[in-house]
This record gives structure tokens, C-alpha cells and sequence, in this order.
């Protein structure tokens, strides 16, 4: 029997997808919201630490699952090879609703204004796709405002110069520093810079009916036993949901986007619960399933009109695939610095972000979450022992001493870095499943070395001794991770980009995106925020445009 046409489908509900959702229903559209994984319940999952989104040794708790799933990666040399999600290779995706704001780490970043005009500031760059976003830090603040302020922030930008102008201070007051980050924080300020506390998506005080966190050390990579961490799944969605106009299907798979002879996309093909195959007809579908994911479902629309996928006859799908280069220092301090309160990463410095010679960009350096004893286990200075008693020994000796101080790298996209589908290999519906390959653009690697060099300066004048960087190398690597954006990037153009500034795809006007694919270039900074904000940016513009009576 044929599904009923709703206004709204809308794919995929983490960070972008639930916010869209929220806003269209609220607007008073109908909205079915379809999601691969089920609701996330923290009684369902343990702190296991085997059993997390950090370190999945024995499977993703939030998803997806390995019998199910599966991507293709190709090597330096061409080789290829299948990896499950449970491996690192895989990239990190969660399969729930909620997503990635279920286990992230929430720290809330807004993109500083220069990231939005990278090839006004510094000139074009050999060899790279980079572009000046189609819109402003200016014109994107009101919607930075509302995500801060309907999902829940506490922050404090008192110490930070470097950040962009904000019309309101934070909704909460930001977390203390912990005793790593008041070291740090004492000695960054000695040399002349400028430490600050972490703005987090995490409750500092009761927020929004929610209470205060609870500071358990197993945050990153798990649930919230008590919901202080802010996701889709318990801020926006439970308001969709009220509305009585927004519907979430559980277990369902999107498969294809059906374009019609007209070049508009008229339904969405997904397999249920069941596996059934299903036709969800709409008046408008908005994709919010990834930046990889995104790109894999409009590479599988293919249609008369788009024999390369839906949007993609200039072969921008998939394209510019980025995520962050991840660098910094470790070292041990003579005395033991651990707390045992959760979450562990309190304060930060972005001084290095811009203005740094002879290099494009640069990244913010924090303090990181705390390491449970087998994530820790992986972070050692070069020769040391990995196993045996001399591994047991460094293990328990200096668990309590390390002192870390890392950051993400704003990674400069080139096209060859990217998603496919593959050809051959598929998964447990039959479709055609993800293929990464290419590399990140050469000029990230002396970014990457030049604040690894600053964070173990740093380390160093805080006391810390044998002290090593974790630096890039001379390795290339294929971008992505956890922060995976740029494979739909927005623009003026339709040969450069694949959707215009609004996130609505150039070719099929009733086709938006709204999640990190979105991004021009990623930041110098954990991107969700900036992703939230995108989101409420892109639902505003549909909800202008179908009180003017369009898409219908």
C-alpha cells in the first residue's frame, strides 16, 4: 500500500537532521524523519570501554553494526580493501537518533571569521579546491545565538580575543578548569597567550529541564546517564515530536532519491525495519545523513537527468572530502595530575588559528578528554615498550602523570579527496557502499608540525618532561575521521559547488542538505556547532520560502 505524501522527509537525525526537523514541524509542516538506527537508551549500554565510539574493539554501541555495514578504502597504491565500522579505517559514523551528539565530545565551537574568507585572507593555494564560503561569520551568528542558546552551552569567552563577535554571552557559565588545565592555563598565559574554558554542549547548571553534568570520566565515546549532554535526541527532537506534526521512523535505510523526467525529487525509496523496500513521497526531502554518507546516497539517485547521481552532472558529489588532521604534544609530569572527574578537556587556546607565517591556517589546542585504561595504553612515546612487562610498567607508573595538549588541523580540500560508491561491494540492503579514497593537500603537514611544535613548547614550560609530539610525518593519509565534511559544499557556482547557499542542491530545487557535507572548509575547530547552526540557517530558508508558497 502506498505511503501518503507528507511535506517533508528528511534523512538522517543527528546534529543537522533533528534541528531541521524541529523547525519545519514547528513552522507546521508534515515531517517524516528517517533514521538507520533506533533511540538511544544508556541502560542498553555499559562504560565498557571495548564498547565505545572511541575505541569500537567489540562494536559500535550507537552503530552501525559490523554484520550490516561495511565501506571500501582505497590504499596509496590503488589497493582496496573492505572495513567494518568497528574499524578505524571505516571512518567514524554512528547509525542512532541523535548521531554523532549522542557519544561526541560536544566541545561547541563557532568557526572564526576568517574561516569563512580563507582565499580573501591568504590567497589561492596551489593544487587545492580552496574557496571563501557563499556566506559570512556575520550573516551566520543569529543562528550560532539560537543553537547555543536552544541546544545548551556554557562557555566564557572573557580570555579569548580571537573569536568573533557575539551579540550574547553564553546561555551557561563555562565548566571549571580541572588541574591539567589550570597548569596549562598558567603556563599559557605566562608566555603571553591567551587559555580559556571550553565552550561545551554539555549542561554546567540545570538547563532547558535537564540537569547539571555529573562528571563521569566515560563521556566522550558513550551516552549520558543523566541526558546533561545536548544531542538531537533530547533537546530538539522531543519538541519536533510535540508538535504532533513530526513522525521518526526508527530502522530505515535510505536507499535512493527519486528524480523525476522534470528534475524534481518526488520520493524517497528506504528499506523499514523489516527490510521491506518503502516509497516515502514528499513535497521536499532535506539529506542530514553525513558528509559521507550524504554524498553516498546522492551518487546511488541516479535518474535520466542525473545518470551520475542526483546533483552531480559537474561531478562535485563526493568531492573535497575533509576532516581534521589531529596533532599536539604528550608528556609526563613529576607529580600526578589526574582527576577522576569527567570529562577531562576544560581549557583551550586559539591563538594559533590564523596569522601564522607562511602557513594557511592553523587550529585551536585543548586539553583532551580523559583516556580509560586501554585508550591510554595506545599513547606512548616513540620506542616505547607496547606489550610485556615493560608496557604493564609505563602503564601504571605514568596513567595519572600524562598531560596532553592536542588540536585539529583546518585541512585544505583538494578534489581528489573524496567519497564514491563502489562498484562491486555492497551491504546488507544491496546497496552500493562508500568508497574513500584520495589524500589530504601537502600544505596540512607543516600546520600540522608547526602546532605540534607549539603544544609541546607549552608542555615543556608547564614542567612536563619526556615529552613527544604527535605529528602528521611526512604521511598524507586520507582525510575524514570523525569530523568528515565538504563532499556537497555550498556556493554561487553550480560547476564548483553542488548546492547554493542555502543548502539547496543547484539542480533539483526541492533537494536540500543540511549537515557537514555543507561545509567549504572545515575550521580549525570540532565542527558540530557550526553544523547546528547551518542547519537552523537552512530550515529557515525553506520555511521563507514555503510560506511564499513554493515546492508545493
Amino acid at each position: 500500500m502506498p505511503l501518503p505524501k507528507v511535506n517533508v522527509v528528511i534523512v538522517g537525525a543527528g546534529a543537522g537532521g533533528g534541528i531541521v526537523a524541529k523547525e519545519l514541524a514547528q513552522a507546521g509542516l508534515q515531517v517524516v524523519l528517517l533514521e538507520r538506527g533506533e533511540w538511544p537508551r544508556y541502560d542498553q549500554h555499559d562504560d565498557d570501554e571495548l564498547n565505545s565510539q572511541r575505541t569500537p574493539v567489540h562494536g559500535n554501541p550507537f552503530g552501525p553494526d559490523d554484520q550490516r555495514h561495511r565501506r571500501v578504502v582505497v590504499g596509496d597504491n590503488r589497493s582496496t580493501r573492505i572495513v567494518l565500522p568497528s574499524e578505524g579505517g571505516y571512518q567514524n559514523n554512528a547509525g542512532c537518533v541523535g548521531g554523532g551528539t549522542v557519544s561526541y565530545g560536544a566541545m561547541a565551537w563557532r568557526f572564526m571569521p576568517q574561516d569563512f574568507r580563507l582565499v580573501s585572507t591568504y590567497g589561492e593555494v596551489k593544487d587545492s579546491t580552496l574557496a571563501d564560503w557563499p556566506l559570512s561569520y556575520d550573516e551566520l551568528e543569529p543562528y550560532y545565538e539560537k543553537a547555543e542558546y536552544e541546544i545548551g552551552v556554557a562557555g566564557d569567552y572573557t580570555n579569548n580575543p580571537n573569536s568573533g563577535p557575539r551579540k550574547k554571552p553564553f546561555p551557561m557559565p563555562a565548566f571549571p578548569l580541572n588541574t591539567e588545565g589550570r597548569l596549562i592555563s598558567e603556563t599559557a598565559t605566562r608566555m603571553g597567550l591567551h587559555p580559556f574554558p571550553i565552550p561545551m554542549l554539555r549542561n554546567s547548571v540545570p538547563y532547558n529541564g535537564r540537569p547539571a553534568c555529573i562528571h563521569m570520566r566515560s563521556c566522550v565515546g558513550f551516552a549520558c546517564p543523566v541526558d546533561a549532554k545536548a544531542g538531537s535526541q533530547n533537546t530538539v527532537l522531543p519538541v519536533a515530536l510535540a508538535t504532533g506534526n513530526c513522525k521518526v521512523r526508527t530502522g530505515c535505510v535510505a536507499a535512493e532519491i527519486v528524480v523525476d523526467d522534470h528534475g524534481r525529487a518526488r520520493a524517497l525509496r528506504y528499506f523499514d525495519e523489516n527490510k521491506r523496500p518503502q516509497e516515502q513521497p514528499a513535497d521536499l526531502i532535506v539529506i542530514s545523513a553525513s558528509a559521507t554518507e550524504t554524498a553516498r546516497l546522492l551518487l546511488n539517485s541516479k535518474s535520466k537527468l542525473f545518470p551520475n547521481g542526483a546533483g552531480n552532472n559537474n561531478d562535485w558529489v563526493g568531492r573535497n572530502l575533509q576532516g581534521h588532521l589531529y596533532v599536539g604534544a604528550s608528556g609526563l609530569m613529576e607529580r600526578e595530575i589526574y582527576e577522576e572527574a569527567g570529562p577531562g578537556a576544560t581549557v583551550a587556546i586559539s591563538d594559533f588559528n590564523h596569522g601564522n607565517p607562511g602557513l594557511m591556517g592553523g587550529g585551536v589546542l585543548a586539553n583532551e578528554f580523559i583516556d580509560l585504561p586501554y585508550h591510554f595504553c595506545r599513547n606512548r612515546p616513540p620506542g616505547a615498550a607496547r606489550w610485556g612487562k615493560a608496557h604493564k610498567d609505563f602503564q601504571r607508573r605514568n596513567y595519572k602523570r600524562l598531560v596532553r595538549l592536542v588540536g585539529p588541523v583546518q585541512e585544505i580540500p583538494n578534489f581528489t579527496a573524496r567519497v564514491s560508491v563502489d562498484p562491486s561491494v555492497k551491504d546488507a540492503w544491496g546497496i552500493p557502499v562508500c568508497r574513500l579514497s584520495g589524500t589530504r593537500h601537502p600544505g596540512d603537514l607543516p600546520t600540522g608540525e608547526f602546532l605540534a611544535e607549539k603544544a609541546e613548547a607549552i608542555l615543556k614550560e608547564m614542567g612536563a618532561t619526556g615529552t613527544w609530539r604527535n605529528s602528521p610525518g611526512k604521511s598524507l593519509g586520507l582525510s575524514g575521521g570523525q569530523h568528515q565534511a565538504g563532499t556537497c559544499r555550498m556556493g554561487n557556482d553550480p560547476k564548483t559547488s553542488v548546492t547554493n547557499r542555502f543548502g539547496q542542491v543547484h539542480e533539483i530545487d526541492n533537494l536540500f542538505i543540511a549537515d557537514g557535507s555543507l561545509h567549504v572548509t572545515n575550521g580549525g575547530f570540532n565542527p558540530v556547532l557550526t553544523i547546528m547552526a547551518l542547519a537552523y540557517w537552512v530550515a529557515d530558508s525553506i520555511n521563507a520560502r514555503w510560506k511564499g508558497g513554493d515546492f508545493r
